[in-house]
């Protein structure tokens, strides 16, 4: 599976027609320990750069934006008791939710994971 990654440091791994989107390593860094994530509504369709929900941390809160447009058919509801497995596993298991009927043309405007690491380089 190939993940993407946005200049908002949102991640999005594809596997099959499905999609798993979640918050990247980078993010969950500069953020510090997750304290509380609101999640998005299954059923709800998105687009790209539309808000997934927010993660607070006890730096910050910040939104979470969409990389690709679709369905959301599942959420991780893990993080309503352990919002920490973001801070702990962001790229795996602190996943956000996952969509279906996903557009593949989207994944053209989003980062490899070697593109995305050159990208950190530049953020001062």
């Amino acid at each position: 599976m190939t993940k993407y990654f946005s200049k908002t440091h949102e991640w999005v791994e594809i596997d099959g027609d499905d999609a798993t989107v979640g918050v990247s390593a980078y993010a969950t860094k500069e953020l510090g320990d997750i304290t509380y994530v609101e999640l998005p509504k299954e059923g709800s369709d998105v687009i790209v750069g539309d808000s997934l929900g927010v993660v607070e941390s006890v730096k910050a809160a910040s939104d979470v934006y969409s990389p690709i447009s679709g369905t959301i058919i599942a959420i991780n509801k893990n993080l309503d008791d352990d919002p920490g497995i973001v801070s702990n596993f962001p790229e795996s298991k602190g996943w956000i939710c996952k969509l279906d009927n996903i557009d593949l043309d989207e994944l053209e405007d989003l980062m490899t994971e070697e593109m995305y690491a050159k990208y950190l380089k530049t953020l001062g």
